[in-house]
């Protein structure tokens, strides 16, 4: 039979092909080197804080990405050491820098993305403040950023993940598997057109699916945890199996075998290495189903330091897997030099961004802080009531006009304006108003309305006389500090309405409403229109589900909302100071008030230096 040449030709290529496919195999398998030192570093939760400047504050700033950046720089100079470097989210709200890439400029490449890639990432996670600055922003975002976006959780509508699920990186011949997931609490907190085309998949169940997925068809020798969630499984009264737990991280590590680190986020807690004991309140190891310590990092909020863990590598022969030495800490920001390179780089948006924030909006009669708003009736809650009620108001807004305001101090600790002339400029929004809310206006009855502030003070006030004397009801962090039991933007206030609260009687029956600020007369079996803003009305914190006893999923499809407005509430916060002529006098309503007044004061004196401790 003659021969065809090509298909010679061609057997002989298919030949030299699988030859150097062979060989290279062979030589890959030679170079996996006996040992191997990384170096991982994690940011998290930098909200914005790219410069060490402080645009709120018009101040400079101990904290930023740009110190990081030196920190980055130096680690990558140590030859003896690969450096893997991972971001865990929540980075699109905060400083004014992101809010303005994400809502004013958005003809250019975000400021954020820009930063990732000058810095190199290699693997970037997602943070539910990421999701709050809308598909607009992120989708758009994450395309312009280089490194993989790393989220198994979010999944649509066939199952298949939204973003990136996870990545293999190889450095030197070893292989680093990084599995990226979110807390699922999303929808609980945002409206569903913040996360459209997904669902959020509890973490120990995504895990379950992903890790033996990951193992057999990548076969990594470490296997890597991005988990923008938190440590403590009981945050908010939860345990260790409520379904689609909100902080997760150590869940996943003692349930679902085979992760050697674990980077978290989202509690702003800072993790070096250990887990977390609620009941013991204290660090603990943690193990995972096979015995094997889990090391659990995580860094601090806002730029404050930066993860450093260490993995020593040596290759044991007899099973040809790696022995591993885990170490590590946490890097603190304060004192590191900003690297110079990296704010030349970003001069112009530096520039730009200061620019905006400077320009003045209108004046302000004397100073309002939230530090008033933890004890009673303040003004600087009621000019958010005062501005939500005029909205509504408002028939331009297409909202409907409401009877009653709910509101919380956004910040725990916000004085305004940052001038000393009164002048407010835009910077002083992000004071009075922190996170990107919308307003809604919603259908509920006295009954409801009661029952919401009833569950508002319950985390808020602790019933009095008690021991020590204490009006706010407080707990321990992880290292033995009182705290508040709740953050204070679940500190909610009602204005139209007058009523007190009596924090000697129990949780849960210490409202009193006496009727509407306005006179007339309010009724419990009756429906009134409500302004509330979206994390609220979506059913974030429970005031509407557990409080008021509305039906979580009737809430979260927004069936009691009846309005909403098309931008979020420090927009019209800010086009309100615009409109005002003179300097404007912001007083407390006093429509409510804590009662027995004497016992109020005593608790007053004795946790106001607990919260706000003088600064020396």
């Amino acid at each position: 039979m003659r021969k065809n040449p090509l298909a010679t030709r061609f057997l002989a290529a298919v030949f030299a092909l699988a030859l150097v496919f062979a060989t290279g195999a062979a030589v890959s398998a030679q170079v996996r080197p006996d040992t191997l030192s990384l170096t991982f570093l994690e940011t998290t939760d930098i909200h914005g804080a790219i410069f060490p400047y402080n645009f709120i504050k018009a101040a400079p700033m101990k904290n930023s990405l740009a110190q990081i950046a030196t920190i980055i720089a130096t680690e990558r100079a140590n030859s003896k050491r690969e450096v893997v470097l991972l971001d865990n989210g929540d980075s699109l709200q905060g400083q004014p820098t992101v809010y303005y890439y994400n809502f004013q400029k958005t003809d250019v490449p975000h400021v954020w993305g820009q930063a990732l890639n000058y810095l190199a990432y290699d693997a970037v996670g997602v943070g539910n403040h990421d999701i709050e600055a809308g598909h607009a922003v992120y989708d758009k975002l994450y395309k312009e950023v280089k490194a993989p976006v790393l989220c198994a959780n979010a999944v649509k509508a066939d199952g298949t993940p939204y973003f990136t699920p996870y990545q293999v990186i190889e450095r030197k011949g070893v292989k680093i598997a990084i599995l990226g997931m979110i807390t699922p609490k999303i929808p609980d907190w945002l409206p569903p057109q913040f996360w459209s085309g997904m669902t959020f998949v509890d973490m120990v169940e995504t895990a379950k699916k992903w890790v033996p997925i990951i193992q057999a068809k990548e076969k990594p020798d470490l296997l890597v945890g991005l988990f923008h969630a938190g440590v403590d499984y009981s945050y908010g009264g939860t345990n260790r199996d409520t379904p689609s737990n909100e902080d997760a991280a150590q869940l996943v590590a003692e349930q679902v075998p085979g992760f050697d680190l674990i980077f978290a986020g989202h509690d702003h807690a800072g993790w070096d290495g250990q887990g977390w004991d609620p009941a013991a309140k204290k660090k603990i190891d943690v193990k995972g189903p096979d015995g094997r310590t889990v090391y659990i990092y995580g860094a601090k909020n806002a730029a404050a330091n930066v993860v450093d863990a260490r993995v020593d590598l040596r290759l044991n022969k007899k099973t040809n897997t790696y022995d591993k030495v885990v170490t590590g800490v946490l890097v603190p920001t304060d004192g590191v030099d900003a690297d110079k390179a990296f704010l030349g780089k970003f001069q112009g948006a530096y520039d730009e961004v200061k620019a905006w924030v400077d320009r003045p909006v209108g004046k302000l009669a004397g100073k309002i802080t939230t530090r008033d708003s933890m004890f009673g009736d303040s003004a600087f809650v009621d000019l958010i009531h005062r501005i939500q009620l005029e909205l509504s108001a408002d028939p331009a807004m297409g909202l409907k006009k409401a009877d009653v305001s709910f509101a919380a101090p956004l910040t725990f600790d916000a004085t305004i304006p940052s001038s000393a002339d009164g002048t407010m400029y835009v910077r002083d929004m992000f004071n009075l108003y922190q996170y990107e809310n919308f307003l809604y206006t919603m259908d509920m009855t006295g009954q409801q309305i009661k029952d919401f502030l009833e569950y508002s003070y319950k985390s808020w006030f602790a019933t009095m006389p008690n021991d020590g004397n204490h009006l706010i009801a407080l707990t321990k962090d992880k290292d033995g500090n009182l705290v508040t039991a709740s953050p204070s933007y679940n500190y909610d206030s009602a204005a139209g309405i007058d009523y007190a609260v009596d924090v000697s009687k129990p949780a849960g029956s210490r409202i009193t409403i006496t009727g509407f600020s306005n006179g007339a007369a309010f009724d419990l079996s009756a429906t009134y229109t409500v302004a509330i803003n979206s994390y609220r009305g979506q059913g974030g914190g429970g005031h509407l589900t557990t409080g008021a006893g509305l039906d979580k999923t009737a809430v979260q499809k927004l069936k009691f909302v009846n309005g909403a407005t098309t931008k979020d509430l420090r927009f019209y916060l800010l086009k309100w100071f615009e409109k005002q002529k003179g300097a404007v006098t912001v007083q407390a309503y006093g429509n409510w008030k804590v009662i027995p007044e004497d016992l109020a004061a005593k608790g007053k004196a004795v946790d106001f230096p607990v919260l706000y401790p003088d600064k020396k």
